[in-house]
């Protein structure tokens, strides 16, 4: 893979990324309601579920989804059931919803939870699969070394997706600096509404559509 190729794929991926999608959104929520350091944990959830889906892609995971009826519906009713739950639980938030189901203490985060929950999120996702199944393969090439070019795909994937995620999260704390409790409680509501719709969204999405 030459450098042309490596930055067109960067341009590509930067602009799917960076379109509002279930782990931003949450990378949004987790920073409004939790705070910029206490939201990385779901960054790198979120991170951690890139490899996951290169990797799948590589393994031929992708292909499998496309060509299984009962394998891809099982993944995408999986997939919108969880975002369903979350957006119910943050549109029925009071502006400060803790997540995590395990905070010893009002307030209190477990790390673990937050990237827990980031990484199921995008894991459970077949638009995700079959998204980079479609893409990845053509910006390799076919007659050098395939894992090393997964590998560096993957790692660049996984830093624009971590750095875009940063930025959405720190929205979400900064306004919560900025805006207060009310401000938090609507920008709760808006992406639990967004969540929902997404969910809606996966529930009607068709293989043929990629």
């Amino acid at each position: 893979m030459n450098a042309s190729t490596l930055i067109a794929f960067s341009l590509v991926a930067l602009v799917a990324i960076a379109t509002p999608g279930p782990t931003v959104l949450l990378a949004l929520a987790n920073g409004s309601r939790i705070g910029l350091r206490r939201a990385v944990p779901g960054m790198l959830g979120a991170v951690a579920s890139d490899f996951v889906l290169v990797g799948a892609v590589a393994l031929g995971l992708g292909a499998l989804l496309a060509a299984s009826e009962f394998w891809f519906s099982v993944l995408k009713w999986v997939g919108a059931a969880y975002l369903a739950w979350l957006g119910w639980r943050l549109l029925r938030s009071h502006g400060g919803l803790d997540l995590s189901g395990s905070a010893a203490v009002p307030g209190q985060v477990s790390p673990r939870a937050v990237f827990a929950r980031s990484f199921a999120v995008a894991v459970t996702n077949p638009k995700g699969y079959l998204f980079c199944s479609a893409l990845l393969p053509q910006f390799i090439d076919p007659a050098a070394a395939q894992w090393p070019q997964y590998a560096l795909i993957g790692i660049v994937f996984a830093a624009l997706d971590f750095i875009v995620m940063f930025g959405y999260a720190a929205v979400g704390a900064h306004a919560i600096r900025l805006l207060r409790r009310r401000a938090v409680l609507w920008l709760d509501r808006c992406c639990g509404g967004a969540l929902l719709a997404l969910a809606g969204s996966l529930v009607f999405y068709r293989r043929s559509g990629t």
